[in-house]
Order: structure tokens, then C-alpha cells, then sequence
């Protein structure tokens, strides 16, 4: 490959020609490299570049600002792991707020409780939506959205603030803590979450990788800890991810997800969460235990 497209990250053509996504981890050494085979759609929102490629390994893939945020092949890892775990530790989730989550892949977990009765998806990028919903039927699902689900495009954190005891459940499906999104793993954020939160509400929402960011999962941790009685850590296999190994932290006034088990889960049309996989999900290692003291 060419080494002057190496320095970076983003799309380049190697030198034979063949058109390539790199996306490294500068302070380990590591670059993840997917080879494109088309690129299906690519154009500059208001907000950043979409593009939607189809990978050699992976498939379809949603690429925002050249970084990859799911593909047709492991995405319903990640949309089962932060929808599912939530709305079985709460008892009766009928009021449920996706902050992110474009793709729409969590919002259709969502509604797989009978118990929900709205969702409100919150993304302030709508072509992320519009191209995720033509591209990615496999994450995004097929036809019209189910009527529970309401689309707001508007700035996560100003929409949270607006809101006060409404929510049973808030799914903080954010991008990597750089940029704009950075406000979404900050406490004054984390404060608006819990106060749209009933008496008896949790939030949970992507901690990153606990081998290549954790600082950020240490942190995020910890912070919520400051406002939540019960915060908890667990772990999924997303192989698109840097390292495979990502966390996602649930914090909760009331409910504990040790406690509540695993009865009420929604395994319909899951690919891989069940009753086994949530419980495993948090035995966390040694040295994730550690990082959250």
C-alpha cells in the first residue's frame, strides 16, 4: 500500500489500484484496514461525511467522517447489546429516548417489548437515517417504521435538557468521544439524563473499548457513579470495533441488572443476546475491573 495514504485515516487507493478504509489507533501502533469494493453512496450532510460502502468482509457499511459505525454483518451485535440489556433490567419500559442511533437498529430492539410504547429516536443528522433506512435494511429493518417509533432530527443534548421525569429508559447510542459528541460522555450531559429519567429510570450508553480508550470507560464509570446508585459495566464482541472487545455502562436509579435477571428478555429474531449471554456479559475481566476501582 502506499505508505503517504498510511498517515492517516480514511479512504485511499493503494496502489494497485484497489480502494481501501483505514482506521488507526495511533497511540498503539494499530490500523484497522477494510477493503472497498463500491462505494454505494457518499455526499457531505450539514453535519458530516455519509457514506455507505460495501466491504469485502463486512458487507454494507454506514461510514460517517470516513470512521466505521456499523455494517451489515455484526451490527446486530452492538443495537442488541445497548437495547436489550436496559429494557429487561427495568420491569415495565414504556417511555424509551434513543439519543443517536441513526442507523435505527436500536429503536427496532426497542419496540420488540410490549411494554414500550414510544420511542423517541434522536438524531440530529437526518441523512444518516435516510441512507441508513435505503442501504442497510439489515440494520435498519424494511418497510415503514413501527408507528412507536417517532424520528426527531435535533441536537441530542438540547432535546435531554428540554425534558424532565418523561423517560423510563434513555439509550445514549453516541459516536466516539470526539468532536461534537464529546458533550455526550461530560456530566453536565449525564445530569440532563437523569433528570428526564422517572423516579425509577435508568440510561445506558457505549463506554468504548476498555484495551485502546480506558480513560474513557474509567471515566464515564466513575462519573455516573456521582449521580446514579447503581452503575454497571458489561462487555460484548463487536469485531468491526478496534480491539473487538467493547463496553457499554448501564446506570440506574432503582434497578440493578445483577438483580433483575433475565426472565422478561425479547429473544425474537435475536442473533445474540440470550439469557446465557446476558449474564455472562457482566463477569468482567480482571483488568476491567481494576480500571473501574
Amino acid at each position: 500500500m502506499d505508505d503517504k495514504k498510511m498517515t492517516g485515516s480514511g479512504f485511499f487507493v493503494a496502489e494497485d489500484g484497489t480502494q481501501w478504509l483505514s482506521d488507526p489507533e495511533e497511540r498503539f501502533g494499530f490500523r484497522a484496514n477494510w477493503k472497498i469494493n463500491r462505494f454505494l453512496h457518499r455526499e457531505r450532510s450539514d453535519f458530516q461525511d455519509v457514506a455507505v460502502v460495501e466491504t469485502e468482509g463486512f458487507g454494507k457499511t454506514l461510514v460517517l467522517d470516513e470512521i466505521v459505525q456499523t455494517t451489515e454483518t455484526d451490527g446486530f451485535i452492538y443495537n442488541e447489546m445497548i437495547t436489550h440489556i436496559p429494557l429487561v433490567t427495568h420491569p415495565s419500559p414504556r417511555e424509551v429516548c434513543i439519543i443517536g442511533g441513526g442507523d435505527c437498529g436500536a429503536a427496532r430492539e426497542a419496540v420488540k417489548y410490549p411494554s414500550v410504547k414510544r420511542v423517541d429516536l434522536v438524531e440530529i443528522d437526518r441523512k444518516v437515517v435516510e441512507v441508513s433506512r435505503k442501504y442497510l435494511p439489515e440494520v435498519a429493518g424494511v418497510g415503514e417504521l413501527d408507528p412507536r417509533i417517532h424520528l426527531h432530527y435535533e441536537d441530542g443534548t438540547a432535546f435531554i435538557r428540554e425534558r424532565e421525569s418523561l423517560y423510563d429508559v434513555v439509550v445514549v447510542d453516541s459516536s466516539d468521544p470526539v468532536g461534537p459528541a464529546a458533550v455526550l460522555f461530560e456530566l453536565p450531559f449525564y445530569r440532563d439524563v437523569h433528570r428526564a429519567l422517572k423516579t425509577d429510570g435508568l440510561m445506558v450508553c457505549q463506554s468504548e473499548s476498555p484495551i485502546f480508550h480506558p480513560e474513557v470507560l474509567s471515566r464515564v464509570h466513575q462519573t455516573l457513579r456521582q449521580l446514579f446508585p447503581v452503575v454497571r459495566t458489561y462487555l460484548a464482541t463487536v469485531p468491526t470495533y478496534p480491539g473487538g472487545v467493547w463496553s457499554f455502562t448501564l446506570a440506574s436509579k432503582t434497578y440493578d441488572p445483577l438483580r433483575e435477571g433475565s426472565g422478561r428478555l425479547q429473544t425474537t429474531g435475536n442473533r445474540y443476546v440470550d439469557a446465557d449471554v446476558l449474564e455472562g456479559s457482566f463477569r468482567l475481566p480482571v483488568y476491567v475491573k481494576k480500571l473501574l476501582g
